[in-house]
């Protein structure tokens, strides 16, 4: 399944590169797919909207099976993704 995640998510990555943003891939575990959303996008204040209302609506559409997408930042703190 992660395979079509990231094929969904390329789908996704042309609209919000023609507004300046991205997205990037991070993790799937279990049914929830956790992305960054970068750019434009990564300090918009409408960014929870374009997850919630744009990224994961299409990523549940193509794929049913996917139960939710969740934002996490990349932290210099901790090294990785983190919530």
């Amino acid at each position: 399944m992660e395979d079509k995640v990231r094929e969904v998510l390329e789908e996704v990555r042309v609209f919000l590169q023609s507004h300046g943003g991205d997205v990037e891939f991070v993790a799937l575990e279990g049914n929830v797919v956790k992305v960054t959303l970068t750019g434009a996008c990564g300090g918009c204040p409408n960014a929870a909207a374009t997850l919630k209302n744009g990224v994961e609506r299409y990523l549940k559409e193509r794929i049913p099976e996917i139960e939710e997408v969740v934002a996490v930042q990349a932290s210099s703190e901790c090294g990785e993704f983190c919530s």
